[in-house]
């Protein structure tokens, strides 16, 4: 009997110290408790995702990971910047950002009437290569980033991402106005500003060419177009003698898309990786054995390109935060009246009925996994895909299609319209769509 009072007296007393317990929960918590609680962030993976979002927009707008070594002190092209006025560079494609702009020259621009500069007073000629300068010193030029002497001085000039990935809104003026992180400047003549560099006799021995031929590829691109794989093969120019450029894809509607390229050579932090190493020239470390066969890569195995390791690496650590932001891009929302709702509506039948949907599977329009074909299953030649290392196309995501169409479509503009695309692809399976089919399937597409 002593013993199971003993025992019930445990019982109760557990009993008592677990209610004490909870009611001390619910007791005024002490200053340090309350300091501690509230240098915690309240959701630690938002806060994180809030930081990752902010390095990575600067990042991919301002960073150019040292680039500026090779594209100043090796080439040269600071040189010819500084011979380059604001309405020539906007001729190349080159884009203002206009929320970097002082308020009395963002004025006077909207205004249309002649530019001045708040700090200075003094009228702003769009033909004067100062005012290029001015524009480098306010990082407003989209893409570029200038370094200044103390006597004020270009002492030397790089690229970040947004150059070929981010346009503007024209909402100032042609190519000035607020940022559009994420889209393809179709309008940017990379050829052409690169032909700017006094020296690319580095370029040529590269390649193993000489410095005109180099001039000439480089002539060839035009507008909104560039060759990335040029460094890695050589091959300049498809085998029906068109240049082998392709055109600058869009950096947004990403997230769940496994294949970055028209090609697929990776994900996103791979090509960010691959690029800001092998195209930008940055300063970091880059590994891909892939890039070691000396037949499909000749230039890239010889030049030890599948294993980078600069001294100094500047590029690495942002690459989380790089593809963080990038997949937080949203693909665009076509503009009000561009499409015709109530064909979209029917389009979208025909899209499920036709097979689209099979391959571009909404809501990501590409496939979700493995999102590759080969050229004959989409019925066109292999010239693109075999520069890549696995021989295949990647199945574009479709969204925001109509902020791309500029050049055309697939990798090379091949297409110039959507109703050209969906007659191949009509042709190509054996659709036999109606011409009223086909009207609703493009007002479909651009709806998207």
């Amino acid at each position: 009997m002593r013993g199971k009072r003993i025992f019930l007296f445990s019982k109760i007393a557990a009993a008592g110290a677990l209610l004490l317990l909870a009611l001390s929960s619910l007791a005024p918590a002490s200053e340090r408790e309350k300091t501690d609680r509230a240098a915690a962030p309240a959701d630690p993976i938002a806060a994180n995702g809030a930081r990752m979002l902010a390095e990575g927009r600067h990042t991919f707008r301002d960073d150019t990971f040292g680039d500026q070594v090779f594209w100043s002190r090796i080439l040269g092209i600071h040189e010819a910047l500084k011979q380059v006025s604001p309405r020539t560079a906007l001729a190349v494609g080159l884009k203002v950002d206009a929320e970097a702009l002082p308020p009395g020259l963002l004025a006077q621009l909207k205004s249309g009437g002649p530019a001045t500069v708040a700090s200075h007073g003094k009228a702003v000629d769009l033909d004067d290569p100062a005012v290029t300068a001015a524009l480098l010193r306010l990082n407003a030029v989209v893409g570029v980033r200038g370094f200044f002497n103390q006597d004020g001085t270009l002492r030397s000039a790089g690229i970040t991402c947004a150059l070929c990935h981010s346009t503007v809104d024209d909402s100032v003026a042609p190519g000035i106005g607020k940022r559009l992180d994420g889209w393809a400047n179709r309008d940017l003549n990379v050829g052409a500003i690169v032909n700017l560099a006094p020296n690319l006799q580095p370029v040529a021995s590269l390649l193993g060419v000489d410095e005109p031929t180099v001039r000439t590829v480089l002539k060839s691109w035009g507008p909104g177009r560039f060759d990335a794989e040029l460094f890695l093969d050589g091959k300049a120019f498809r085998p029906d003698g068109k240049t082998a450029a392709t055109l600058i894809p869009p950096a947004f509607g990403l997230a769940g898309v496994d294949g970055h390229t028209f090609t697929g050579w990776g994900s996103v932090t791979y090509w960010n990786a691959f690029v800001a190493n092998l195209e930008m020239h940055g300063q970091g470390r880059f590994w891909d054995p892939r890039l070691n066969d000396p037949v499909k890569f000749p230039i890239a195995a010889r030049n030890g390109f599948g294993d980078i390791q600069s001294e100094h690496d500047l590029i690495t650590p942002k690459l989380a935060a790089l593809q963080f932001y990038q997949l937080a891009i949203p693909a665009p929302a076509p503009p009000p009246g561009s499409f015709n709702a109530a064909a979209a509506a029917r389009g979208k039948v025909v899209f499920s009925e036709a097979g689209c949907a099979k391959c571009h599977v909404p809501p990501l329009y590409t496939e979700p996994g493995w999102n590759r074909h080969t050229p004959e299953e989409i019925g066109i030649d292999s010239f693109q895909a075999d520069r890549s290392p696995d021989g295949h196309y990647r199945t574009t995501p479709l969204k925001g299609l109509w902020a791309h169409s500029k050049g055309g479509y697939y990798h090379d503009g091949r297409f110039a319209t959507l109703r050209d695309v969906v007659n191949h692809y009509d042709g190509h399976f054996d659709l036999r769509l109606s011409e009223q089919k086909k009207r609703d399937l493009i007002e479909f597409l651009k709806s998207l």
